[in-house]
């Protein structure tokens, strides 16, 4: 059993096509947070102008979850950080998100 653990499991097109992708959004908006936050500053201070006036936050913001999107080290991070909850899911049968909030103090 420990084998079929070692290898890195076979994955499906939506995970490799939507989901994998989806995460790397998720770090990515982590990553440039600080780009972000200017660019939404920007835009909720100018309205129906923010097209116009925000042309830079936004090219800043771009170029960098650009960067993130085409690194191949950044897939890869992402790639397995996705195997990992996968194998885990597969194993306890509890989701991420389940996982992650607080047990009840009072049992």
């Amino acid at each position: 059993m420990e084998a079929a653990n070692a290898e890195e499991p076979k994955l499906r097109h939506v995970e490799t096509d939507v989901l994998i992708p989806k995460l790397m959004r998720e770090k990515a908006k982590e990553r440039c947070a600080e780009k972000v936050e200017a660019f939404t500053h920007c835009c909720k201070e100018s309205g129906f102008l923010m097209a116009f006036k925000c042309r830079e936050e936004n090219g800043v913001m771009k170029e960098c979850l650009t960067a993130h999107y085409k690194d191949p080290s950044f897939f890869e991070e992402c790639k397995q950080e996705y195997i990992k909850e996968k194998l885990e899911f597969e194993r306890t049968g509890i989701p991420t998100k389940s996982r992650k909030q607080k047990l009840p103090t009072s049992m």
